[in-house]
């Protein structure tokens, strides 16, 4: 994605994966549904506005994934979310990007892939080749995003386009 943003995010939803990981090894009793549940509410809320919360949940992984009360699975739950974490953490500027109003979920891009994309070429008995489906997509882009179509036509007014025969 490097050559094609600066600013990266972790799909918000895909990292409470790992806190409900870490919810799990925290409290592994049967009956502790109830506070499984609210440690990983409060965590994923932090996770949303308190831009240490992140590094409070992977000393929280490290700890359990060290925790040999724990059974082997739980352990490794705990490793993995410790893992996923730290490996993303740079990656995890979720209050930052709420401040900005932009998005934290992956759900706008997967629902514009859905709308640009999957109705367009995937529709009963079509087949393309690369070239023609860039182009519809591309043009499709064009005309679903505000202002870019006009954006479009007033460059071809402008540098003229070349007509192939």
């Amino acid at each position: 994605m490097e050559q094609h943003t600066q600013r990266q995010l972790i799909d918000f939803f895909h990292v409470t994966e790992y806190v409900g990981k870490l919810a799990q090894a925290r409290y592994p009793q049967r009956r502790a549904e109830a506070k499984r549940s609210r440690w990983q509410h409060q965590h994923c809320s932090n996770l949303k506005h308190d831009p240490k919360a992140v590094d409070v949940l992977i000393e929280e992984a490290a700890t359990l994934s060290r925790r040999t009360a724990l059974s082997q699975a739980l352990r490794e739950g705990a490793y993995s979310a410790w893992t996923y974490l730290n490996n993303h953490r740079h990656q995890m500027n979720y209050p930052g990007f709420l401040a900005e109003n932009l998005p934290i979920g992956s759900g706008v891009t997967e629902a514009a892939c859905k709308t640009l994309v999957k109705q367009r070429l995937c529709a009963s008995g079509m087949r393309w080749k690369i070239k023609g489906a860039r182009i519809i997509l591309s043009l499709r882009s064009l005309a679903n995003t505000a202002g870019r179509w006009a954006q479009f036509w007033q460059k071809i007014d402008q540098f003229g386009a070349e007509c192939v025969g």
